[in-house]
């Protein structure tokens, strides 16, 4: 039988997570024995629990660089036909075991952000760093994937690589089962018969989402109009976000309830669905929030431009302008979804990007 590992830092997080989480279970469906390899066994993206062909190998590091030595011994030891990693730093690391294993199993590096944005905008000084160390990483890859063209041309500059080198595989997220949880009814009261229209924001609350602008042009809209925001999601702007509601006077009208569970029953019953990043390698909650039904707004970032065509499937707005966010969240509110974006988001289902992996895999 052959064998994928798939290597990550931990369930924590966000797309990436939960990409490589589908892809292990999707394998494992296909008789193909996988091994999810993390640093650290936490978070909610974990796969499905039982399912035959597929582990969790936990290597119990603090840090993915501290479990270096764990993925050597697991490489020596399991020899797996081929390995997928996804993240930079985890890239990086997955280049290293391999040539430190002296293994022969073939690597795919996987980049789901716009790196040289992350990298510049980062306050850590190894994550500014980390592009020099990537150069060499990503050339000993038998092959590198990038989850949209964007992501593609965007590495093809950082890292002086051939842009033909890089594959671009979209992302795995409309499955059966959103389609299911998103019939279950959301458990929250905003939601209930004769409430307010609500906009709902989920991701991380990092300044890469800039929720803080999401927050500006909910107040523009509140003061004209009976409406709600929700954020799903933590992270370290949490604080920030609280303490902007509460300046803008519009704190009983937002939400942070956290981490959601079943996302999709937000989604399908939200007024609109608003992407206020200011980067975006992909964004799976966007294609989440479509296959859903939801009205759409983005911001101009790479990554949703490209899912929605340049404006095709969803008003978009410019990065960072509050202003420009609310007239376009208001026109969205006062019309009707476009018709084509449910079908859009059936262009980023599992079985085709099951495929294109499985080939760069060879497995």
């Amino acid at each position: 039988m052959k064998r994928v590992a798939f290597f990550m830092p931990s369930f924590r997080g966000g797309g990436a997570e939960r990409v490589i989480s589908t892809l292990a279970e999707a394998l494992a469906g296909q008789g193909i024995a996988a091994d999810v390899v993390v640093a650290q066994a936490e978070g909610p993206n974990r796969p499905q629990a039982g399912l035959a062909g597929l582990r969790v190998i936990d290597l119990a590091a603090r840090r993915v660089i501290a479990g270096l030595p764990a993925l050597v011994r697991y490489l020596r030891e399991a020899r797996p036909d081929a390995m997928l990693s996804a993240l930079p730093h985890c890239n990086v690391i997955a280049a290293w075991a391999r040539r430190l294993a002296r293994s022969t199993t073939r690597l795919v590096v996987s980049e789901h952000t716009i790196a040289s944005l992350s990298a510049a905008h980062s306050n850590l000084w190894r994550a500014r760093m980390l592009p020099s160390f990537m150069r060499r990483a990503y050339r000993s890859a038998d092959a590198i994937v990038a989850v949209s063209d964007g992501v593609a041309s965007d590495l093809s500059a950082l890292l002086g690589i051939d842009r033909t080198a890089i594959a671009r595989i979209y992302n795995p997220i409309v499955t059966p089962r959103l389609h299911r949880l998103a019939a279950e009814p959301p458990g929250h009261p905003w939601f209930g018969t004769a409430q307010p229209p609500v906009i709902l924001g989920v991701g991380r609350l990092t300044a890469a989402k800039d929720f803080r602008t999401l927050v500006q042009a909910f107040a523009v809209l509140r003061q004209r109009r009976s409406i709600r925001l929700m954020i799903l999601g933590e992270g370290e702007e949490r604080g920030a976000l609280e303490s902007l509601s509460r300046t803008l006077g519009v704190q009983d009208d937002v939400s942070m309830p956290g981490f959601a569970d079943n996302p999709f029953a937000y989604m399908k019953r939200s007024a609109v669905f608003v992407v206020s990043s200011r980067w975006e390698g992909f964004c799976n909650a966007l294609v989440e929030a479509m296959a859903c039904g939801a009205p759409v707004v983005s911001t101009r970032c790479e990554g949703p431009l490209e899912i929605l065509e340049c404006g095709r499937h969803g008003r978009l707005a410019a990065i960072g302008d509050a202003q420009a966010l609310a007239a376009a969240i208001e026109s969205q509110l006062d019309a009707p979804a476009p018709p084509s974006a449910a079908a859009r988001a059936q262009d980023f289902g599992v079985d085709a990007a099951v495929g294109a992996y499985r080939r760069l895999l060879s497995v």
